[in-house]
């Protein structure tokens, strides 16, 4: 795994990775500036976003030199339910990104959580430290608190501790354990590490469960805690760095 760094451009880095690493837009809108005609190399108009570049060529965008690139930097953010995790959306529902300060440099999510759920999602200036959380060779856990309706067979959470196929798709295993019933309520703790869409919904419901609330509680080491829904708190920077040398060495 390539050491998520914004500190100095790798030789025959790609030119739209070199501009998204700058904070200005992401790898695939670079692209299209690329090929509007908006990027110059040393001076001449590119239109292919097949190039490279190294720490000794000049880019700029619309006749503007990049901007220094920043360090990696990862925040903790408590989404509420009701946002979507997209920087646009074609139905204007609300989204995470323009519920966050304006002073913050453009983020990407790690992972996404839908509509209806809440809790942590991470947030991150660096696109090496957004793939490698994600990565399923990582093998970070992803625990989640469930309140589901319904009634829970015997046996039913051993039968997905190993995997499961529903509907031709794979899940792999969950951990799962009832924390407490309330009425026809199931309060459940949930823990992953594959993170499809829907998974735990989805899942849950083959086993006879309607989940009404979900919340992520923790990514790999970094946890929700007392995290207040809407809240915005950057991790520091000593952590992130230990946490991805301990992460690359194994």
């Amino acid at each position: 795994m390539t050491k998520p760094s914004a500190a100095s451009p790798a030789a025959g880095e790609r030119l739209a990775k070199r501009i998204a690493r700058a904070g200005l837009c992401s790898r695939r809108e670079a692209e299209r500036w690329i090929e509007a005609g908006r990027v110059a190399i040393d001076g001449k108009i590119v239109k292919s976003p097949a190039v490279n570049v190294d720490g000794k060529t000049r880019v700029t965008v619309d006749g503007n030199p990049l901007p220094k690139a920043a360090g990696a930097r990862l925040w903790r953010y408590h989404k509420p339910k009701g946002l979507v995790t997209t920087h646009r959306d074609p139905q204007g529902r609300p989204t995470v990104f323009a519920s966050l300060p304006s002073d913050l440099p453009r983020v990407i999510s790690v992972g996404r959580l839908d509509l209806n759920s809440e809790g942590l999602l991470l947030l991150t200036n660096d696109g090496a430290l957004a793939r490698h959380l994600e990565r399923p060779a990582t093998g970070l856990e992803r625990q989640y608190r469930v309140r589901a309706y319904g009634r829970l067979a015997p046996g039913a959470l051993e039968r997905i501790a190993n995997g499961i196929s529903i509907n031709k798709v794979r899940y792999g295993p969950i951990a799962a354990r009832l924390e407490k019933s309330q009425s026809t309520n199931l309060w459940l703790r949930v823990t992953l590490t594959e993170g499809k869409n829907r998974e735990i919904r989805n899942v849950l419901e083959y086993l006879g469960l309607q989940v009404n609330r979900l919340i992520r509680m923790a990514y790999g080491p970094f946890q929700l805690g007392e995290l207040p829904p809407g809240a915005l708190r950057e991790v520091p920077a000593r952590v992130v760095a230990e946490w991805v040398k301990g992460s690359s060495e194994k």
